[in-house]
C-alpha cells in the first residue's frame, strides 16, 4: 500500500484497486436490483435506497467494512474510520445523464478535509458507460467557486459545478472492471459523461472520514463506524440494518435525509 499512499498524494486518486471477486459484486447487484424491484411504486423510499443503501441492504453494510477497502482508506486516514455516506450513482443503459466537474466536499458542510471516496464499481464503468474522470493534483486546491445549475441531466442533488476554467485535456479516464474500486480525495476535480452502452452503470460512492471530523452547523449526522474507534462522538454512529428494507431502518434514514437536507441545500434561495 506504500505505492498507493505515495499515487494518492501526488495525483489526489488511485484507480484500480482490485476489491471485490464476481460472486460479490453480482451480490451485491442482485440485492440492489432486488431492492428497486421491491421499491418500484415509492418512490420515497426508492429514493432512500439511492441515498443510503448501506443502510437498508445488508450486503452494502458488509460492503463498507471489507478488509481490503478498509486497507485502502486507512492509508491515507489512519485506522480510526467512519464512512459518511455510501450512496449509488446510476446511469441507465443509453443514458445521457453527467455529473458536472465538481470537487465533493463543496457542500457537505464538513469542518476538513479528512475524507476520501472510494467509488466501487457494481457493473464496469468504461469510458463509454460514463466513468469517471480526474484531473490529476487538482486536489492540491482548495474549494474553489462552485454555480448551482440544477439541471434534470446532472446526478448531482445541485447540479453543482466548478465555475473557474477546468483542463479537460489533463483528465484522466478512471475505468474499473465490476469489482474494482478507485480512491479520491475530497478536493480533486472530477466528472464523468454520459452511458453509451446497454448496461446499466452503477457505481457506489463510499465516503470514508476521520471520527475528528464534524459537521460546521453542529448537527449530529448518521455515520457507520467501520473501523478503530470514536474518542469524539461528532456523529450518530448507525448501527448495522435490521435486516433486507427493514422499516425501522427506512425511519432511521429519513430523518438523517432531513438533517442532511438542510447541510446539502444550504444557501439555495
Amino acid at each position: 500500500m506504500r505505492d498507493t499512499a505515495k499515487a494518492y498524494e501526488r495525483d489526489g486518486f488511485v484507480a484500480p484497486l482490485d476489491i471485490l471477486t464476481a460472486s460479490e459484486v453480482q451480490t451485491l447487484r442482485d440485492g440492489f436490483e432486488k431492492a428497486e424491484r421491491i421499491l418500484r411504486d415509492d418512490p420515497e423510499k426508492l429514493k432512500l435506497l439511492y441515498s443510503y443503501p448501506d443502510r437498508l441492504i445488508p450486503s452494502f453494510d458488509a460492503l463498507l467494512r471489507h478488509p481490503k477497502l478498509i486497507e485502502a482508506a486507512s492509508t491515507v486516514l489512519g485506522p480510526d474510520l467512519m464512512v459518511w455516506s455510501g450512496a449509488l450513482f446510476v446511469k441507465e443503459a443509453r443514458s445521457s445523464k453527467i455529473v458536472s466537474w465538481h470537487q465533493d466536499l463543496t457542500y457537505w458542510g464538513l469542518d476538513d478535509a479528512e475524507e476520501v471516496t472510494c467509488w466501487v464499481a457494481i457493473s464496469e464503468a468504461s469510458e463509454q458507460s460514463g466513468c469517471m474522470r480526474f484531473v490529476p493534483g487538482s486536489h492540491k486546491s482548495r474549494i474553489v467557486p462552485h454555480v448551482d445549475t440544477f439541471s434534470e441531466n446532472n446526478l448531482l442533488s445541485r447540479g453543482q459545478e466548478i465555475a473557474v476554467d477546468v483542463k479537460e485535456k489533463d483528465a484522466v479516464a478512471a475505468e474499473l472492471r465490476a469489482g474494482q474500486a478507485s480512491m479520491h480525495h475530497g478536493h480533486l476535480f472530477h466528472a464523468s459523461g454520459p452511458n453509451n452502452t446497454d448496461d446499466r452503470r452503477i457505481g457506489a460512492a463510499l465516503r470514508f472520514i476521520k471520527p475528528s471530523m464534524k459537521q460546521q452547523n453542529g448537527v449530529k449526522t448518521l455515520v457507520a463506524l467501520v473501523a478503530g474507534r470514536d474518542d469524539y462522538g461528532h456523529f450518530l454512529v448507525a448501527p448495522s440494518p435490521q435486516g433486507f428494507l427493514h422499516e425501522n431502518d427506512f425511519d432511521l434514514c429519513q430523518r438523517d435525509a432531513d438533517r442532511k437536507k438542510q447541510i446539502l441545500f444550504a444557501g439555495v434561495k
